[in-house]
């Protein structure tokens, strides 16, 4: 399991663990009450066509902010799909899997938040160049 923020004590990472799950859970059934009346074919596919839609970023030039960029979507879209696996499904093994999906991909999207948060926004330059420092001046159209 990936640990999003230095947890150092194992009460404190269940702690963290507990308070995303709760997190999740009820921010989706607020969200999956907005989707009732849909079958679960019909909101599976719009899960799909969402993550797809918000995984299709232009290239920042830094692998590492393009892979998490691009990964948070994919494994938002992983959580909604459980979600509705939850709300549907009736197999208990498939239930267990899309709870530990929604726990440990809610905490991989935490780091993935972390990390990028604690990047500079643009690391297109060469070694040794400064960091670019973009004005209201800089004429270009980004």
């Amino acid at each position: 399991m990936v640990e999003p923020l230095p947890c150092r004590s194992p009460a404190s990472r269940q702690s963290f663990r507990i308070g995303v799950a709760i997190a999740i859970l009820t921010v989706s059934t607020a969200a999956l009450a907005g989707a009732s009346g849909q079958s679960f074919h019909e909101s599976m596919a719009d899960a799909m066509s969402r993550m797809h839609a918000a995984m299709a970023t232009a290239p920042s030039g830094d692998p590492d902010r393009d892979f998490a960029a691009m990964m948070i979507p994919h494994h938002e879209g992983a959580i909604e799909m459980a979600r509705l696996e939850l709300l549907h499904g009736k197999d208990e093994r498939l239930r267990r899997l899309a709870h530990g999906i929604i726990v440990e991909q809610g905490q991989e999207i935490e780091l993935m938040r972390h990390v990028l948060a604690s990047r500079p926004q643009d690391d297109r330059r060469g070694p040794g160049e400064p960091p670019h420092r973009h004005s209201a001046h800089s004429g270009g159209a980004r």
